[in-house]
């Protein structure tokens, strides 16, 4: 049984079902079940094909495991049949699964090289892998194998200078080197001295951490509206009451300087001068917090379309309560724009939105000493654009989100894993305000403190600090994308000419 490739799938399963965020319980060192199948397989396969098709039906069924979760907003916020629905995970699971097959194919090829050498190449493999994941067909980097280990952060400290992707690969390799210690005992060496790497710099940067510059008072909002009623136009006066009454609650309890409201928290078209934005004027005006408000937007175009939309941000500071915006740079395909539209004859896959371009203000919004960096829902889950809002200056980054599509399914968990690693990565407080949950405020060593449960109404603060150094990641990501590069083409050289061991196949048996 430990040699059926049904075992193997089945485990790799069942280890990314657990070993990533959910809602029952986490197991982070179950996610490696993954990177231990697909080397395994990928190694004995008698053929480059049959290493591909194994490493395939592993990889889309561990996908599946990971991403089931899709089939909840198309079905119930998609107005779309059931039956419908629960093949769309499948779908997305099946295209996932194409990258885990190319891993396989890139472990068989490892043959004929010596086995440290194929531990090494299959770690930067699996790191070009997930890069590839987060850039193509406009990017999904949800399975990144690092966030499954944020709620061991010790582990994941050397996102701050390689990376998550890079992290994620010294994880790959520690797997393929337990895969192939059983036949080649220096082999050993390689998780041995992976895993002491990451442990001691993990110690020793939560060891050394401090904190050095003055505290700042930000709260979250959780109005907690149910999704349903949202966009019905009878419901949207009560929604902004909702969060006002729950503002100046937490104002006159913490006095904090800045509130945030999640992701499209308003329903209606903030920016026009109307009763309903006026509560949310007041609130500014009346207080001393600046106030983040998420909702959506439009502008005036002269064709062929006579206005764009946006998902939008707004800072709201000042007595006068002035008004600065950030606008979602990067969209949901068939969620919030429909991709191919010209092409592909059908409308988006969730309705209640607007069809949204994406916006080209990356500047940080400031008020006061805060320069806000703002990543919109799941605009957190990729780090070159957390590295952008750094880069523009932004010394704390806020992410809102509506993570109500998701039910309470492990979306929002995994969600918010991904979120901690652009802290890391960046030494930057993120402050993240979500309508359902999971609110949350999380300090540069990734470490999460919940504002609260789902599905409550919620208004709490918590202590931030501004930062304005940057970490080794930023001087070092570009670097390591030509060295990722550099090596790739190396091995690949090597492969194709058969330095090395000569070709051999690791059978299982």
């Amino acid at each position: 049984m430990l040699h059926s490739p049904i075992f193997w799938t089945l485990a790799a399963g069942l280890g990314v079902l657990f070993g990533y965020a959910n809602p029952w319980t986490q197991l982070p060192i179950a996610s490696l079940l993954l990177p231990i199948a697909l080397a395994s397989f990928g190694m004995a396969a008698p053929t480059p094909w049959t290493a591909f098709k194994h490493a395939w039906r592993i990889g889309s069924v561990a996908s599946f495991a990971c991403l089931y979760w899709v089939y909840w907003p198309v079905m119930y916020y998609g107005e779309i049949h059931w039956a419908l629905s629960l093949p769309m995970p499948v779908l997305l699971a099946m295209a996932m699964g194409c990258y885990y097959g190319l891993f396989g194919l890139a472990a068989h090829l490892s043959n004929r090289i010596s086995h440290v050498l194929a531990t090494m190449f299959l770690g930067f493999a699996w790191t070009v892998m997930e890069l590839a994941q987060a850039s193509l067909l406009s990017g999904f980097s949800w399975l990144t194998l690092s966030s499954a280990f944020v709620s061991w952060p010790m582990v994941v400290q050397a996102a701050s200078v390689i990376g998550a992707y890079g992290v994620s690969g010294v994880l790959a390799a520690i797997a393929v080197g337990l895969v192939l210690g059983v036949r080649c005992r220096m082999c050993l060496l390689v998780p041995l001295c992976g895993t002491l790497a990451l442990l001691v710099f993990g110690w020793q940067r939560m060891d050394s951490y401090a904190e050095t510059t003055p505290a700042h008072n930000v709260a979250v909002v959780q109005g907690n509206i149910d999704q349903s009623i949202k966009w019905d136009p009878a419901y949207q006066r009560s929604t902004m009451d909702t969060y006002v009454r729950l503002s100046r609650e937490v104002a006159a309890n913490s006095n904090p300087e800045l509130i945030v409201w999640p992701e499209t928290s308003m329903p209606f078209y903030f920016q026009d001068d109307t009763p309903l934005r006026a509560p949310a004027l007041e609130l500014v005006r009346s207080g001393k917090a600046a106030l983040i408000v998420g909702a959506p937007a439009y502008e005036r175009t002269a064709a062929p379309r006579s206005f764009v939309l946006f998902n939008r941000a707004f800072l709201l500071s000042g007595a006068d309560a002035k008004m600065t915006w950030y606008d979602k740079e990067h969209l949901v395909p068939f969620g919030e724009y429909m991709p191919f539209s010209s092409i592909i004859p059908v409308d988006k896959i969730i309705s209640g939105v607007g069809d949204f371009v994406p916006g080209k203000n990356e500047q940080a919004l400031k008020s006061g000493d805060l320069a806000l960096g703002m990543l919109i829902c799941y605009e957190a889950i990729f780090a070159e654009l957390a590295q952008e809002r750094v880069a523009q200056g932004a010394n704390l980054l806020i992410n809102i989100s509506n993570d109500a599509w998701f039910g309470s399914t492990s979306a929002p968990h995994q969600h918010l894993q991904l979120t901690a690693l652009r802290a890391i990565e960046q030494g930057r407080y993120i402050v993240r305000s979500t309508n359902t949950g999971l609110s949350a405020f999380i300090d540069p060593l990734g470490r999460i403190k919940l504002a609260g449960p789902q599905f409550q109404q919620l208004a709490t603060s918590g202590m931030v600090h501004t930062r304005t150094e940057l970490t080794q990641f930023h001087v070092l990501y570009g670097y390591l994308l030509m060295g990722l590069g550099a090596l790739a083409v190396l091995f690949a050289i090597l492969i194709i000419r058969g330095v090395g061991r000569p070709g051999q196949n690791h059978s299982l048996r």
